[in-house]
């Protein structure tokens, strides 16, 4: 049987139009890989150990913004939501520049950087504010980024707005020596279990959580498994009789 096309879905012209865009030579550089997951004592067992690739964190934005139902001076739909942002943080009596750290359009994509003591009360706004009604938030993912000097952890919200059909992410970010963030189960409940789960792996406190235990790992775990720093070996395992050792101490290609 002959692979039936979709003609509303456009065929790759060519191998680049095969693969997602690169992110262009801009932004904040905070790290050089090597390897393909960047293990550097001598775990990296996958082939690619002379790899080499920059580490980058996406700049700030430029105005206009854009985003769906843009205009033509590319005034779109990512400027509506920061105006009306801006225009509720004024309303409070916050000063926009001092709560936005900076607004970043990435592959298609708008995320807030927010000065972490302001997120709950940013939350607060996003989501009753008549305007932006974000009245979903679909969880909070941990990131760590070990080159990031003093801003080691970043904690991503993920909003949706059923009322006006956007979508859009927060981010803060956190020294490893200070890993603190507030919570945002108040605002959001469903909150309660995505915070306890990247507290569990990332080592994010969730300051005000009603309940921040462990939800995964066993509560007398030592340290926290998804953290770049993280050892890379595990434990070794039996299987009819062959043991496989933990993946540090497997053979190196690198």
């Amino acid at each position: 049987m002959s692979e039936q096309k979709n003609p509303e879905r456009p065929e790759p012209e060519g191998p680049d139009e095969a693969v997602p865009a690169q992110r262009e030579d801009t932004g904040e550089a905070i790290a050089t890989r090597r390897g393909m997951f960047g293990a550097n004592n001598g775990g990296d067992t996958t082939g690619y150990g002379g790899l080499v690739r920059t580490v980058r964190l996406p700049g700030a934005a430029q105005r206009p913004y854009g985003g769906p139902r843009g205009t033509d001076d590319g005034y779109g739909e990512f400027d509506e939501v920061a105006d009306e942002l801006e225009g509720a943080l004024d309303e409070q009596g916050l000063v926009p520049e001092n709560v936005i750290e900076k607004t970043v359009v990435d592959r298609d994509e708008l995320t807030f950087h927010i000065e972490r003591g302001r997120l709950p009360a940013v939350a607060r706004i996003l989501r009753d504010d008549p305007a932006l009604r974000f009245e979903l938030c679909t969880g909070v993912s941990g990131v760590h980024f070990p080159g990031d000097k003093g801003r080691e952890l970043h904690a991503v919200y993920h909003l949706r707005s059923i009322t006006h059909n956007r979508l859009i992410r927060l981010e803060v970010s956190a020294p490893d020596t200070d890993p603190h963030v507030p919570s945002l189960v108040e605002v959001y409940p469903t909150n309660d279990w995505h915070e306890r789960e990247t507290y569990d792996f990332f080592g994010i406190v969730f300051d005000g959580h009603p309940a921040l235990t462990r939800i995964m790992m066993p509560d007398d775990w030592q340290g926290f498994p998804q953290r770049k720093d993280y050892p890379l070996g595990g434990i070794p395992v039996e299987y009819k009789g062959a043991q496989i050792p933990a993946p540090d101490q497997r053979r190196s290609y690198s």
